[in-house]
């Protein structure tokens, strides 16, 4: 097990430098305050001449070197759920700092702006419980788990981030991001052995897959990659990125999961079979697994359409209210309705090739070592 960890933080320790990201510009960092009073006065908007209210609110800085500073700041109220930050007494925020002068030394050379009420010690809750719950029902295979979850968020943040905003083709970091993860997590879950480097090898020539059927859906269905608010976001602050390579990217990432699951679900199958009988043939072992695969398949396609179904419901309500034929042609459900299509095909993909690699290498396998973590070998 320490030697596993070890390896792990040893990939880290490679990779990462390479594609850290170098800013010399210097940003304020965002503060926490707490709400300390609130006034309410009506204020007209001058642009469209609605009546909308004004929070007078009284903030204590409670982090950085300007903890302990008080100031007044405007919270407008327009009316809109979507932009207003509805604040009591008490609540904890999130204050954006923005510089006045050239040289910040005193409370006086910035000013306050509220950027959003502070919800990441909810997270961090919901996190923990998570976390424990996987220990207790999990145990050993519950915290090399968390182990992989780690690693996958690390590689998303550290590698695949910084390779797309450096300029990299964001389709091939996508892929290996998505590689680099499903060795770490189907190692670190399954052992060292044939049954996992066929779940591997599966996994990474269906995300290439996956990859090059996303662009092809891209070109051929004028995607333009702003499926939402965060695109125009992004694009105000990168305009000389590629969009429709980052939306292939999300593609590939959001089939990642289903795609390890599908294949480490068939290897593992096709191990199982073969320690039963071993005189079975590879062409045998090969059905087996097919068999396997195709019960996989309708509940793998079903989690990936029922999540991007989930996730994009209000526009799914919105068909309510716009003709059927414009509904699908919209560029942001046409995106949502291609992701989920792509992840699916893809899990198809994956059945026979991870089924054919996992009975191949099963097979021809002299021998095969299980590392189960408690520093024991076995061989077969």
């Amino acid at each position: 097990m320490k030697k596993l960890i070890i390896i792990v933080f040893l990939i880290f320790g490679v990779l990462l430098p390479a594609f850290a990201e170098d800013d010399t510009k210097t940003i304020l960092p965002s503060e926490t305050g707490i709400v300390e009073s609130i006034k309410y006065e009506d204020a007209e908007d001058l642009n469209q001449g609605e009546q909308t209210t004004k929070q007078v609110v009284t903030v204590k800085v409670l982090t950085g070197n300007f903890k302990g500073t008080e100031r007044m700041i405007d919270n407008m109220l327009t009316g809109n759920p979507a932009y207003d930050i509805q604040l009591s007494k008490g609540d904890k925020v999130v204050l954006h700092v923005e510089p006045t002068s050239d040289t910040v030394s005193t409370p006086d050379d910035v000013d306050f702006f509220i950027a959003d009420i502070k919800r990441d010690n909810q997270i961090f809750i919901f996190t923990g419980l998570f976390f424990v719950l996987l220990l207790l029902i999990g145990k050993k295979k519950g915290l090399t788990s968390i182990i992989s979850i780690i690693s996958t968020i690390a590689l998303i943040f550290f590698m695949l981030m910084p390779m797309i905003l450096n300029g990299f083709c964001p389709i091939a970091s996508a892929v290996l991001t998505g590689i680099i993860s499903t060795v770490i997590t189907i190692y670190l879950v399954g052992g060292f052995n044939s049954k996992s480097s066929a779940a591997i090898i599966g996994t990474a020539m269906s995300l290439i897959f996956s990859g090059a059927l996303s662009m092809l859906a891209i070109y051929f269905a004028h995607l333009t990659g702003f499926a939402g608010e965060e695109n125009m976001f992004l694009y105000t602050a990168r305009p000389d990125l590629s969009f429709t390579g980052i939306l292939s990217a999300s593609m590939i990432i959001g089939a990642l999961g289903a795609l390890m699951d599908t294949a480490v679900s068939i290897a593992s199958t096709v191990n199982e079979i073969y320690e039963t009988d071993k005189k079975l043939s590879v062409k045998k072992l090969f059905k087996s697994g097919m068999n396997v695969g195709r019960d996989i398949i309708g509940t793998m396609s079903n989690t990936l359409i029922l999540v991007y179904l989930g996730s994009s419901l209000p526009l799914v309500l919105l068909s309510s209210n716009i003709d059927m034929n414009k509904f699908f042609n919209l560029n942001q459900v046409a995106t949502e309705i291609l992701s989920a299509l792509i992840g699916s095909i893809a899990i198809l993909f994956c059945v026979p090739v991870t089924a054919i690699i996992a009975a191949y290498l099963i097979k021809k396998q002299k021998e095969k070592i299980h590392f189960n973590f408690d520093t024991k070998k076995e061989t077969n």
